[in-house]
C-alpha cells in the first residue's frame, strides 16, 4: 500500500470527539546491510517527500554503530550534497532509515495551497494557532513506523495532546532549519509531568540554523532552543552558521554526523 489512514481525534465541547482521517504519503525504508543496531526516522521538509531522502542516506558519513536505539531526524529543508571525500565515506552497515511522507494537505501559510506537510503550517509566531491535531496524527504515523522494532527500544514515552501515550522511545533529536510549534505552552506541559520532566532532562537535541535562513528566520530557531532550555530540556544544543539559508552545507552535515556518532556509542 501506498498510503495509509490515521483519524486523530480532538476534544470539542462537552463529550463530543471530531475525528479526521489523513491519509499518508509512501514509506521508503533503507534496510541495513548487516546487523540491524539502530533506526533513524528521517523526516522530510515541506513539500518533499520520503523518496529523495531515501536514496541518499546510504552515503552519510556515520561509522557502524554498537547500540540499537531510535533517532528522529527534523523534517525542515535537509538539503542533502554532500561533499566529504572517499576517505571519510563510510557505509551504513547496521543502520536502518525510515523516511516516511507526509500527508497533501492545504497548507496555511501557502495560501491554502496543498502539498506535503506534516501539519498545518501557518504564520511563525509564538501566539499563532497550533495544529495539535494535524502533529498528533503525524505522531501517531511514526508511532506505528516504529511498532514492530524491538521491543526493548520502543516503548510508551510520551503523550498526544489528547493525553494518550504513544510508543516511541528515543534517544536523541536532531532538528535542522526549523522552530518549535506551541512553543508558548511547552513549559506549562513539561512542568505539568514528572515523567515528561525526567525525560526532557535527559533527551539530547542537537539544533542547527543558518543566520541567513529567509524561510525560518534566525531568530526563530534560536528562540525555540531557547524555550526548550527554559522548559527543562538540559542537553539542548544550538549551533549557528553564517552565511547559511534554509539549506545545509557540508560542514554543518559532518557537525551533525560527529553529534550522531557520539549519541550512537561509537
Amino acid at each position: 500500500m501506498s498510503k495509509m489512514s490515521y483519524s486523530s481525534a480532538s476534544m470539542g465541547s462537552g463529550s463530543r470527539t471530531a475525528r479526521r482521517t489523513v491519509e499518508f504519503g509512501r514509506t521508503y525504508v533503507v534496510r541495513p546491510k548487516a546487523k540491524h543496531q539502530a533506526t533513524i526516522v528521517w523526516l522530510h521538509g515541506l513539500g518533499d517527500n520520503g523518496s529523495s531522502w531515501s536514496q541518499l542516506l546510504d552515503n552519510l558519513p556515520l561509522p557502524n554503530v554498537s547500540i540499537y536505539q531510535p533517532f528522529v531526524f527534523s523534517f525542515f529543508a535537509l538539503f542533502l550534497k554532500m561533499a566529504f571525500g572517499d576517505s571519510k565515506t563510510v557505509t551504513f552497515l547496521q543502520i536502518k532509515w525510515i523516511c516516511p511522507t507526509a500527508p497533501t494537505r492545504p497548507v496555511t501559510a501557502l495560501g491554502g495551497f496543498p502539498c506535503a506537510a506534516w501539519f498545518d503550517e501557518g504564520e511563525l509566531s509564538e501566539d499563532g494557532p497550533n495544529d495539535v491535531e494535524g502533529l498528533d496524527a503525524s505522531i501517531a504515523h511514526i508511532a506505528n513506523l516504529l511498532s514492530t522494532e524491538p521491543s526493548d527500544a520502543c516503548f510508551a514515552q510520551g503523550k498526544y495532546g489528547n493525553g494518550n501515550p504513544y510508543p516511541i522511545n528515543l534517544k536523541a533529536v536532531v532538528g535542522l532549519s526549523g522552530w518549535l510549534p506551541g512553543a508558548r505552552n511547552l513549559r506549562n506541559k513539561i512542568g505539568g509531568s514528572t515523567d515528561a520532566a525526567r525525560r526532557a532532562a535527559s533527551l539530547p537535541i542537537l539544533l542547527c540554523h543558518g543566520l541567513c535562513d529567509e524561510v525560518v528566520p534566525y531568530g526563530y530557531g534560536e528562540r525555540s532552543s531557547q524555550m526548550m532550555s527554559s522548559a527543562g530540556f538540559r542537553y539542548v544544543s544550538f549551533k549557528s552558521y553564517e552565511g547559511l539559508g534554509h539549506y545545509t552545507v557540508p560542514k554543518e552535515m559532518e557537525e551533525v554526523c560527529q553529534w550522531l556518532n557520539a549519541r550512537l556509542g561509537a
